[in-house]
């Protein structure tokens, strides 16, 4: 598939990220549509629909809306806010129905479309200062099953992975992330910890035709981490 791939980056560090997506695109002779705006606002989102409808040219072109935005707060619960709690449940959880919407609006979604969405088992486990991100997926998390109920009279299929602890720029920024990531390795049963590639693998999978009555769910992509 080709990308459309909506980021939020400085100008200082932008053009690396131009240079990353371009060697990509020649990699794997793909097509990677960017554009740095603002996914959560409204303003953001007609740009994006603008744009895109402009550079693709054709409708019912969209295969998989994947959701992945990482824009939380990492406080203890006596220092968050009413306006935390709401920035960030929307930013990572409803905000994917929000985009779901949109597509459906603009009609660009094919007819056997994909939506998917992150969550983490700090949904589930306590992990300090992750609360109003822990608030956040669960809300995702339920939301997505009353997504695959919903929208699949029009074709699409919505589901929910939960990776493994991994070591990104994101989950460095969690209050006591290196402990998580020495943990780890002696917890999961095959001794090394989750990397991006085993997440985008079952993207990959969730996306072919033989994965079409795969819907609801809440995967695990962890090597058997959360049996422990």
């Amino acid at each position: 598939m080709n990308i459309a791939l909506l980021y939020r980056e400085m100008a200082s560090t932008e053009k690396a990220v131009k240079q990353e997506l371009g060697q990509i695109e020649k990699e794997f002779d793909a097509k990677i549509l960017s554009f740095n705006l603002n996914a959560l606002s409204e303003e953001g989102q007609q740009t994006f629909v603008r744009e895109f409808k402009s550079l693709v040219g054709t409708q019912k072109c969209v295969r998989l809306l994947m959701h992945s935005i990482a824009r939380g707060n990492l406080r203890l619960l006596e220092d968050l806010s009413a306006q935390d709690m709401r920035d960030t449940t929307h930013a990572m959880g409803t905000s994917m129905l929000d985009w779901a919407k949109l597509l459906l609006k603009e009609d660009l979604f094919q007819p056997d479309a994909r939506i998917i969405g992150l969550t983490s088992e700090g949904t589930h486990k306590y992990w300090e200062g992750y609360a109003a991100v822990s608030v956040a997926k669960a809300a995702l998390e339920s939301l997505a099953s009353y997504m695959a109920v919903d929208l699949a009279p029009y074709g699409i299929r919505t589901n929910v992975i939960q990776a493994g602890v991994t070591d990104t720029p994101s989950m460095k920024k969690i209050p006591g992330s290196q402990e998580l990531l020495d943990h780890t390795i002696t917890r999961n049963p095959f001794g090394r910890m989750t990397g991006p590639a085993d997440v985008a693998n079952v993207i990959y999978l969730l996306c072919t035709d033989e994965a079409s009555w795969i819907n609801g769910a809440l995967i695990h992509v962890d090597g058997g981490e959360h049996c422990r």
